[in-house]
């Protein structure tokens, strides 16, 4: 049977006056490598409709290829309308704009829990890795806790002058929550394997944490 996956994007714009949104090759890596080993692949936001992109996350260059994938996302299906049991593996993806409405989103936690339980593949890039805080299993404990992940560290946050916007530092909250939190120098790809639990640190990890959750599958 045909593998289904399914990417999850922000829907967010704007995060403390700072405009924001998707981070392009965080959805649009993924997106490419997944349809070309023949997967079924759909993409929701938090709200549906338009995703907001980070501007800054489209280059002048941009790869004729990115730019098949921007049509996709003029008007998703909001995550309220997702069904777990539909899908192998969940992708969070990043920007800033995900670190704003992912938290404490209980479609979010509900799809984080139901997959991981159900030893589904749970996987997130970047900021998307901010849908993974305050998510709390039955007994009320911080899913986090215990497991190794990575995600968008402090040194990078500071390395694009936005330590000051984000409504909390990930690095920090992670292990604050109980997180075995793993990093490397800034902005080099870096995957984290944690059972059924799959996490990439930065926008240049995007490619190779969809290898892993492609060799997962």
């Amino acid at each position: 049977m045909m593998k289904r996956i399914l990417l999850v994007t922000t829907s967010a714009n704007n995060m403390n006056g700072h405009p924001t949104g998707l981070w392009l090759e965080e959805l649009a890596t993924p997106y490419i490598l997944f349809t070309l080993s023949r997967f079924n692949v759909d993409i929701v936001s938090i709200k549906g409709g338009k995703v907001p992109l980070d501007q800054w996350s489209i280059p002048i260059d941009i790869l004729p290829i990115f730019k098949y994938v921007k049509p996709l996302l003029q008007n998703t299906k909001p995550i309220s309308s997702v069904n777990f049991l539909n899908y192998d593996a969940i992708l969070f993806c990043g920007g800033h704009g995900a670190i704003v409405d992912f938290p404490n989103n209980p479609y979010v936690a509900n799809l984080i829990l139901n997959m991981y339980r159900n030893r589904r593949i749970v996987a997130a890039v970047c900021h998307g890795v901010a849908g993974l805080v305050n998510v709390k299993d039955e007994y009320g404990s911080f899913f986090v806790t215990g497991k190794r992940i990575t995600g968008f560290t402090n040194e990078e946050e500071k390395a694009v002058h936005l330590a000051d916007r984000v409504p909390f530092l990930l690095e920090s909250k992670l292990i604050k929550e109980g997180a075995l939190f793993y990093e490397t120098p800034i902005f080099t790809s870096h995957v984290v394997v944690d059972g059924n639990l799959i996490t990439g640190q930065n926008p240049q990890s995007s490619l190779e944490i969809a290898e892993t959750i492609k060799q997962c599958l």
